[in-house]
C-alpha cells in the first residue's frame, strides 16, 4: 500500500504496531476473536500517531467503528484457502489420521466435514512457524490463506488451492482495509484513487453475511462474493456455510443479487441460512438478527 500511494506521488512512512494478535499465541476464541489485530491500529489512529491503517479485512470486525473508516478496499487477491503438506500431497491424498494445522475454527470444521479422517490441530504463530512445523514433521500440513502466501513469496510452497465447493474462505479474506479517520478530508480522497469498486462491492456482502449472523471471525463460517457477467447483466453471486464445529452438519446456501446493493443481498443470503439453522446451536450461531426475518 505504501508504494501504490508512493506511485501516486505521495510520502509515505511506514508505522509498525504489534496487536495483541500478535502477542499472545492463545485460541482467538479466548483472546477476543474478532478486533484483536485490530485494536492497536486503531487506537494509533485516532490518537494521530498514524493517518492511514492497514487492515487484513478478514480480522476487522464488521461493526462500524466511531470516528473511522475504511476509506479503500484495493484490488482483491486471491480468496481461496492453500494446503501446505509434506511430500506434495493434496488435501484427498493425506491418509486418515494425518495432522494438519489450524488456527482457524472455520478451516477445522469445513475440514472435518470433508470426512476423510484428518485430525486437525490447533496452531498459532506467524507463516514461517507454521511451514516450520511442516518441515521439520510435526505436522503433515498446515491450512493457511493463499493471497498470504502469494504476498509473501512462498506460493511454490503450495501443494494445494483449496476449491470453494469444498472449503470457503473466511469473509474479506484475501482483501485489504485501508482505514482512517472519518473527518480527515484530504487522506480520504488519497485513499479514493486506490479503491476497488468490485472488490469492495464483494467483501461488503461477505461482512453483511457475517453481521447479520451475528458471527465474528473466529465462528464457523465461510463465504465468498463474486462479481458474475452473463453476457446480459452483472450480478453478485454469493455462497456461504455454517458448519458445526466438529464436522458432522453444513448448511451452504446462494444467493444472487444486484452488484449495487451488495449489503441487501449478503442479509438476504444470511437469512435462507438463519432460517434453515434456527436456533440449533450445534453450528455456533446462537441469535437471530432481527433484520434477518423482515427479509
Amino acid at each position: 500500500m505504501a508504494d501504490r500511494l508512493r506511485a501516486l506521488g505521495h510520502d509515505v512512512d511506514l508505522v509498525e504496531i504489534v496487536t495483541e494478535g500478535d502477542r499472545n499465541r492463545a485460541a482467538l476464541e479466548h483472546i477476543g476473536g474478532t478486533g484483536v489485530f485490530a485494536a492497536a491500529l486503531r487506537e494509533a489512529l485516532r490518537g494521530g500517531a498514524v493517518d492511514l491503517a492497514v487492515h487484513s479485512l478478514k480480522d476487522l470486525p464488521t461493526a462500524p467503528e466511531a470516528g473511522l473508516v475504511i476509506g479503500a478496499i484495493p484490488w482483491r487477491a486471491d480468496p481461496r484457502d492453500a494446503l501446505v503438506a509434506r511430500d506434495g500431497l493434496t488435501l484427498g491424498e493425506l491418509p486418515a489420521g494425518s495432522r494438519i494445522g489450524t488456527g482457524s475454527p472455520r478451516r477445522v470444521a469445513q475440514v472435518r466435514a470433508l470426512g476423510l479422517g484428518h485430525d486437525l490441530v490447533s496452531i498459532r504463530g506467524n507463516v514461517g512457524t507454521r511451514l516450520e512445523r511442516v518441515a521439520t514433521g510435526e505436522l503433515d500440513a498446515v491450512v493457511l490463506a493463499k493471497a498470504g502466501l502469494d504476498r509473501l513469496g512462498l506460493s511454490h510452497r503450495i501443494t494445494e488451492v483449496l476449491d470453494p465447493i469444498q472449503v470457503l474462505p473466511a469473509a474479506g479474506q484475501g482483501a485489504l482495509a485501508v482505514e482512517c479517520r472519518t473527518d480527515d478530508a484530504a487522506v480520504r480522497a488519497v485513499l479514493a484513487a486506490i479503491d476497488d469498486a468490485d472488490s469492495r462491492a464483494a467483501v461488503s456482502a461477505e461482512r453483511a453475511v457475517l453481521a447479520t449472523l451475528e458471527a465474528g471471525c473466529t465462528a464457523p463460517v465461510g463465504v465468498l462474493a463474486e462479481i458474475v457477467d452473463d453476457g446480459e447483466d452483472t450480478e453478485l453471486f454469493v455462497r456461504a456455510v455454517v458448519a458445526a464445529a466438529d464436522g458432522t452438519d453444513a448448511v451452504r446456501r446462494s444467493h444472487t443479487g444486484p452488484v449495487d446493493d451488495p449489503d441487501r443481498v449478503g442479509r438476504a443470503l444470511a437469512a435462507l441460512l438463519l432460517d434453515e439453522v434456527g436456533d440449533d446451536l450445534t453450528f455456533g450461531i446462537q441469535t437471530r438478527h432481527p433484520e434477518a426475518s423482515a427479509l
